[in-house]
């Protein structure tokens, strides 16, 4: 189940990213919500807000050992609440959020093996523009429901 999510939000990424990369130009910008929420092109040699620029190697492989470790969580944690009969609820939360983080870090991932660079697209303008996809959603989200979790149960669920 887990690793159909996986590529089904895989799938969303991408297509996302297909659909700007053939409707944009680098740069073009269109507006949705007016000077709140724009569409815009950008390639992305770097990770949030820019930093680390054209370090590719780097980025491939902390996500090779992100959805590596990731898998491998998931098949432990759903292999333990098998043999123990009890899935807890925040196990259940954890393994999405990983699968999401796993989702995310793949989708980035696509984008730096073929094209040397991350295609963002999401502009959202308050105090400064950040310019984002949904592969980075993914990961942030993921985190953050994952740190909720692991702080709620007081303890390593799994």
């Amino acid at each position: 189940m887990y690793e159909i999510l996986i590529l089904v939000l895989i799938g969303i990424d991408q297509t996302t990213k297909y659909l700007v990369k053939t409707r944009l130009a680098t740069g073009e910008s269109i507006s949705v919500i007016g000077g709140i929420f724009n569409l815009t092109y950008v390639e992305n040699r770097g990770a949030a807000f820019g930093m680390l620029q054209n370090m590719k190697g780097f980025f491939v492989a902390v996500a090779i050992v992100v959805a590596i470790a990731g898998i491998v969580y998931i098949h432990r944690s759903r292999a333990k609440a098998q043999t123990s009969r009890k899935a807890s609820s925040l196990a259940k939360i954890n393994r999405l959020s990983v699968a999401s983080i796993i989702a995310g870090a793949i989708g980035n991932l696509i984008d730096r093996v073929w094209l040397g660079y991350v295609v963002d697209f999401f502009d959202f303008r308050f105090i400064w523009s950040y310019v984002f996809n949904f592969a980075d959603i993914l990961v942030v989200l993921g985190t953050i429901v994952l740190c909720i979790s692991v702080f709620l149960a007081g303890e390593d669920v799994d």
